[in-house]
Formats: structure tokens, sequence, C-alpha cells
């Protein structure tokens, strides 16, 4: 336990050196002019899909909001607590991103917890049901993340402002798989229905 924590410690540092310090760092910059990112991710909360690493972005580059199987919700305006849907609004509204990436990966544990319907918890039975498991099967969890990523997408489109941006080509989705033992990452096209190497 105490070797990660001075890991992290130590990361720290590294990040201060390379990102805070001198009058022309880039924290400086960005603390000067604002973010202005072009990119928004929706990703997982797992420790081993972080899209800043996996994309080696720098600080300023990437809009993220990450939870338990990277859902997109329906659009649903009530007074309920919409933590990914406000991360949208900002992202898609107020920072007018152009590409949203909705980032699934390989042995997802939220995924795994819907095939095998685990109620023992407080909430994430009842995020994960988001999730229709109509051509899911036990045992096929990567298969099931891929066609989440389909229903996130289409919930994306139920948003009157991301599916405006859509329609005016203001806004591209996309759909991409995250294969944790290889570290690949793969996209889904449109025209061949599948998932395909990221080039």
């Amino acid at each position: 336990m105490e070797k990660s924590f001075n890991k992290i410690l130590q990361g720290y540092k590294d990040f201060r050196d390379k990102y805070a310090h001198g009058d022309e760092s880039v924290m400086q910059y960005l603390s000067h002019y604002g973010q202005k990112p072009q990119i928004m991710v929706v990703a997982c909360c797992d420790s081993r899909v972080d899209p800043a690493l996996i994309l080696q972005c720098d600080p300023g580059d990437l809009f993220v909001v990450r939870n338990v199987a990277n859902i997109v919700p329906p659009y649903e305006k009530d007074e309920m607590h919409h933590g990914t849907s406000a991360a949208l609004e900002f992202g898609v509204r107020n920072l007018e991103v152009q590409n949203l990436i909705l980032l699934g990966h390989s042995q997802c544990g939220g995924i795994q917890a819907l095939l095998d319907n685990h109620t023992e918890n407080d909430f994430i039975s009842s995020w994960v049901s988001l999730i229709k498991t109509n051509h899911c099967h036990i045992g096929e969890s990567d298969d099931c993340a891929k066609a989440a990523l389909k229903q996130s997408y289409q919930n994306c489109l139920t948003f009157p402002w991301i599916a405006e941006k859509v329609e005016q080509g203001k806004l591209i989705i996309h759909l991409w798989f995250f294969d944790i033992k290889t570290g690949q990452i793969f996209k889904y096209s449109d025209v061949h229905d599948q998932y395909q190497e990221l080039s």
C-alpha cells in the first residue's frame, strides 16, 4: 500500500516538473486562457482504462466524464441528479466540443454485474440496468459492452442539443472499444456494422 502511495506522490512531482514550472508552463497557459478541448470522452471508472493515458494527452486536451460501464443515460429533464448528463451538457453546449468519444472496454466489471444480475448493492444494479440485455449472454461480456456502446449512442441522440449538433455536422460521435489485454482500440464502423482496429 505504501509503495502505491509513494508512486502517486512521485507522479505528482513529475507532473509539476513537466507541466507547472515556469511562466510559460502548460498550467499557466490553461489558467490564463481557460480550457478549450475539442474532444470529450465518456469512459469507464476502471483503473486500467484512463483515456488521457491511453491517448497520451496533455492537460486541456480532453474533457472527460467517467462512470461505471461508460453509460450515457437517456435525456431526462427532471429534479433528479444527473451527473453524466450535466457533463455532456457542459461539454457540448458550453465548451462546444467537436468530437464525442464513447469509450467502452473489455473485462468491464459493470457489464459483468449486469449479466450476473447482482442486486446486493445500493446503486450499481440500478445504474447498469439502463443497458438492455436482449442480445447479451452470460460469458459474453465484451460483446455486451460493445452492444452497450450502441445503446449509449442512441441515448446521446435523445439529448436535443446533441442531436441538433450531430445533424448540423458540428459534432461527431465515435464508438471506441479498448481491449485491455492487447492495448488496442477498435472503432465501430457504421458501414460494416462491426468494430475495426483504430489506425
